[in-house]
């Protein structure tokens, strides 16, 4: 009984999370058991995903399974891109110089700001009056 090779990483962005596997196959991509074209309605969101595998020539070489949750369309897709590139990376260790330059691998750390007490969101205030 032969064993298939997995190897997994997780993604984040805003509020959502990737879990991505990437699995030996044809170039299969599945998002929540679902085709990605399926998913992904937006073609930028598509092309997004596709990046790190472009980068890195393994179009064909893997397929992709992931359970994304949490956040909008965008985000799930930033997510899946991060998840990939890290995925990519336990690979071949040696994809990491590429990804890094094409700036895959970074985390975007901007997440929505938390609304403060007295005031209306996180930045707007209540309208102030003299008299």
């Amino acid at each position: 009984m032969s064993e298939t090779v997995k190897y997994t990483a997780v993604g984040r962005r805003k509020e959502s999370v990737a879990r991505v596997q990437l699995i030996p196959g044809s170039g299969v991509f599945k998002v929540n058991k679902r085709p990605y074209e399926k998913y992904f309605l937006r073609e930028t969101d598509r092309i997004i995903i596709k990046q790190p595998l472009e980068a890195t020539n393994n179009m064909d070489k893997y397929d992709v399974i992931a359970n994304i949750n949490g956040g909008g369309p965008t985000g799930q897709a930033g997510a899946l891109r991060l998840g990939i590139s890290r995925a990519l990376i336990t690979v071949d260790p040696a994809f990491k110089d590429l990804l890094r330059k094409q700036g895959y691998l970074t985390r975007d750390p901007r997440a929505k700001e938390r609304k403060k007490y007295g005031q209306k969101g996180a930045r707007k205030r209540f309208q102030w009056t003299k008299r």
